[in-house]
């Protein structure tokens, strides 16, 4: 919670009446909100962020291989060593206190997937979010999600960088993001998937992508 706004409002005499503001604003978003989960496009990755429907750009060569290269990762080795567990990826809505975002992809760990039903559209906060930046999502990555995802307990939280070929490992300690890792050409080893650890040019290159499948 921002404590200084808090604090803010707390200060000024019409306290009360902020608030009333606030919640029928709010009151006035969890419609919108409802209307959104019916009236998306299966085809577009879009999400709803504090009260707007964000219809996100469709993806370049270079994001879109990036991604499907970490997901290969991910997916081979869960399914190999932790099928239990889920991973989500496009069309994945985490629906948060305010906001539903599309992580790129994400983990849920066993003891919240095996709450799951094969018809669930809507999932909680995961236990690893992954966002492959854009120069038309990266104020939002860094921004508003790296803030919610904060928030509401997402333990470890990696932005992937396509273009400059990097990786940034945050994990949540004391209920702040700390920076672990920022790199180009190292291992990173998850904090949350027991075990998993991928060179990071694996994401970025298929001979090395292949060769890390090989090694899980």
């Amino acid at each position: 919670m921002n404590e200084s706004l808090v604090s803010k409002i707390l200060a000024t005499p019409d306290a009360y009446l902020v608030l009333d503001k606030v919640n029928a604003a709010l009151e006035e978003e969890k419609v919108r909100r409802h209307k959104f989960y019916f009236d998306f496009d299966d085809h577009d990755k879009i999400e709803f962020i504090n009260g707007e429907v964000i219809i996100q750009p469709h993806v370049d060569l270079q994001t879109g291989r990036a991604s499907g290269r970490l997901l290969a990762l991910l997916g081979y080795y869960t399914i190999k060593h932790m099928p239990k567990t889920f991973v989500g990826f496009r069309r994945t809505i985490v629906a948060l206190t305010r906001n539903d975002y599309e992580p790129d992809i994400c983990f849920f760990g066993e003891e919240k997937s095996c709450e799951f039903t094969d018809e669930q559209t809507l999932f909680p906060a995961p236990d690893l979010a992954i966002e492959v930046i854009s120069e038309a999502t990266e104020h939002r990555d860094r921004g508003v999600k790296f803030r919610d995802y904060q928030a509401h307990g997402v333990e470890e939280y990696w932005i992937v960088d396509p273009r400059k070929r990097t990786l940034e490992q945050y994990h949540l300690i004391n209920g702040t993001y700390e920076l672990i890792l920022k790199a180009q050409t190292c291992d990173v080893k998850s904090f949350v998937i027991d075990g998993f650890q991928i060179p990071i040019r694996a994401i970025f290159d298929d001979a090395e992508n292949l060769k890390a499948i090989q090694n899980l």
